[in-house]
Protein backbone atom coordinates (compact mmCIF):
# COMPACT_ATOMS: atom_id res chain seq x y z
CA UNK A 1 0.00 0.00 0.00
CA UNK A 2 1.46 3.36 -0.92
CA UNK A 3 1.15 6.35 1.35
CA UNK A 4 0.02 9.53 -0.28
CA UNK A 5 0.21 12.76 1.63
CA UNK A 6 -0.56 16.32 0.75
CA UNK A 7 0.83 19.28 2.62
CA UNK A 8 -1.90 21.47 4.02
CA UNK A 9 -1.97 24.77 5.81
CA UNK A 10 -3.30 24.64 9.33
CA UNK A 11 -5.99 27.17 10.18
CA UNK A 12 -7.48 27.39 13.63
CA UNK A 13 -10.87 28.18 12.11
CA UNK A 14 -10.86 31.78 13.30
CA UNK A 15 -11.53 33.16 9.83
CA UNK A 16 -14.28 30.61 9.20
CA UNK A 17 -15.96 31.56 12.47
CA UNK A 18 -15.92 35.25 11.54
CA UNK A 19 -13.30 36.16 14.13
CA UNK A 20 -10.79 38.73 12.92
CA UNK A 21 -7.12 37.74 12.96
CA UNK A 22 -4.82 39.72 15.18
CA UNK A 23 -2.03 41.52 13.34
CA UNK A 24 1.33 39.90 13.67
CA UNK A 25 -0.06 36.70 15.21
CA UNK A 26 1.49 33.53 13.81
CA UNK A 27 -0.72 30.72 12.58
CA UNK A 28 -0.55 27.51 14.61
CA UNK A 29 2.47 25.47 13.59
CA UNK A 30 4.38 28.48 12.24
CA UNK A 31 5.81 29.48 15.58
CA UNK A 32 7.02 25.97 16.38
CA UNK A 33 8.07 25.09 12.84
CA UNK A 34 5.79 22.02 12.76
CA UNK A 35 4.51 20.70 9.43
CA UNK A 36 1.10 19.10 9.22
CA UNK A 37 0.15 16.62 6.52
CA UNK A 38 -3.21 15.20 5.51
CA UNK A 39 -3.27 11.42 5.16
CA UNK A 40 -5.20 9.78 2.37
CA UNK A 41 -6.01 6.09 2.09
CA UNK A 42 -6.84 3.94 -0.91
CA UNK A 43 -9.86 1.62 -0.77
CA UNK A 44 -8.95 -2.03 -0.36
CA UNK A 45 -10.05 -4.55 -2.96
CA UNK A 46 -10.30 -8.34 -3.02
CA UNK A 47 -6.55 -8.88 -3.28
CA UNK A 48 -5.73 -6.26 -0.66
CA UNK A 49 -4.95 -3.72 -3.38
CA UNK A 50 -6.78 -0.56 -4.30
CA UNK A 51 -10.35 -0.79 -5.68
CA UNK A 52 -11.04 1.05 -8.92
CA UNK A 53 -13.50 3.94 -8.78
CA UNK A 54 -17.10 2.62 -8.81
CA UNK A 55 -16.08 -1.01 -8.17
CA UNK A 56 -17.42 -2.64 -5.02
CA UNK A 57 -16.32 -5.76 -3.18
CA UNK A 58 -18.46 -7.68 -0.70
CA UNK A 59 -15.54 -9.80 0.51
CA UNK A 60 -14.88 -7.42 3.41
CA UNK A 61 -18.31 -8.14 4.96
CA UNK A 62 -18.74 -11.85 4.20
CA UNK A 63 -17.54 -13.01 7.65
CA UNK A 64 -19.74 -10.64 9.70
CA UNK A 65 -22.21 -12.69 11.77
CA UNK A 66 -25.94 -11.91 11.52
CA UNK A 67 -28.99 -13.26 13.36
CA UNK A 68 -31.26 -15.35 11.16
CA UNK A 69 -34.70 -16.06 12.61
CA UNK A 70 -37.87 -17.71 11.36
CA UNK A 71 -41.20 -16.36 12.55
CA UNK A 72 -44.34 -18.45 12.27
CA UNK A 73 -46.56 -15.83 13.87
CA UNK A 74 -47.08 -13.41 16.73
CA UNK A 75 -49.46 -13.02 19.61
CA UNK A 76 -50.12 -10.24 22.08
CA UNK A 77 -51.18 -11.30 25.56
CA UNK A 78 -51.29 -9.70 28.98
CA UNK A 79 -48.73 -10.52 31.65
CA UNK A 80 -51.51 -12.14 33.68
CA UNK A 81 -52.27 -14.58 30.84
CA UNK A 82 -48.55 -15.12 30.23
CA UNK A 83 -48.06 -16.19 33.85
CA UNK A 84 -50.94 -18.67 33.54
CA UNK A 85 -49.28 -20.55 30.65
CA UNK A 86 -48.36 -24.13 31.53
CA UNK A 87 -47.37 -27.31 29.76
CA UNK A 88 -50.03 -28.07 27.16
CA UNK A 89 -51.25 -24.45 26.89
CA UNK A 90 -52.05 -23.25 23.38
CA UNK A 91 -51.14 -19.74 22.25
CA UNK A 92 -53.10 -18.50 19.25
CA UNK A 93 -50.96 -16.78 16.62
CA UNK A 94 -51.95 -14.11 14.13
CA UNK A 95 -51.46 -16.41 11.11
CA UNK A 96 -53.53 -19.13 9.55
CA UNK A 97 -52.27 -22.71 9.21
CA UNK A 98 -50.46 -23.15 5.91
CA UNK A 99 -49.36 -19.52 5.59
CA UNK A 100 -45.64 -19.04 4.89
CA UNK A 101 -43.37 -18.09 7.74
CA UNK A 102 -41.16 -15.01 7.68
CA UNK A 103 -37.39 -15.25 7.38
CA UNK A 104 -35.74 -12.32 9.15
CA UNK A 105 -32.09 -11.23 9.17
CA UNK A 106 -31.33 -8.94 12.11
CA UNK A 107 -35.06 -8.25 12.38
CA UNK A 108 -35.52 -7.33 8.70
CA UNK A 109 -37.81 -9.43 6.51
CA UNK A 110 -35.76 -10.93 3.66
CA UNK A 111 -37.84 -13.94 2.55
CA UNK A 112 -40.88 -16.14 3.17
CA UNK A 113 -40.93 -19.91 3.21
CA UNK A 114 -42.49 -23.13 4.42
CA UNK A 115 -41.37 -25.54 7.11
CA UNK A 116 -39.84 -28.82 5.92
CA UNK A 117 -38.23 -31.77 7.71
CA UNK A 118 -34.80 -32.87 6.46
CA UNK A 119 -32.96 -35.75 8.20
CA UNK A 120 -35.20 -35.42 11.28
CA UNK A 121 -34.42 -31.69 11.56
CA UNK A 122 -36.63 -28.74 10.77
CA UNK A 123 -35.70 -26.54 7.84
CA UNK A 124 -37.23 -23.81 5.72
CA UNK A 125 -37.81 -23.97 1.98
CA UNK A 126 -37.80 -20.41 0.65
CA UNK A 127 -40.78 -19.63 -1.55
CA UNK A 128 -40.37 -15.86 -1.94
CA UNK A 129 -37.25 -13.71 -1.54
CA UNK A 130 -37.91 -10.03 -0.86
CA UNK A 131 -36.13 -7.74 -3.32
CA UNK A 132 -33.99 -4.87 -1.99
CA UNK A 133 -36.46 -2.37 -3.49
CA UNK A 134 -39.37 -3.95 -1.59
CA UNK A 135 -37.31 -3.91 1.65
CA UNK A 136 -36.66 -0.20 1.23
CA UNK A 137 -40.39 0.43 0.61
CA UNK A 138 -41.30 -1.38 3.83
CA UNK A 139 -39.00 0.92 5.83
CA UNK A 140 -40.97 4.03 4.85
Amino acid sequence: MSEQTDTMDVNDGAQEQGVADQEGAAAPGEATGENYERASFDELGESGGAVAQGETSLDVILDIPVTLSMEIGRSRISIENLLQLAKGSVVELDRMAGEPLDVLVNGTLVARGEVVVVNDKFGVRLSDVISPAERVKSLK
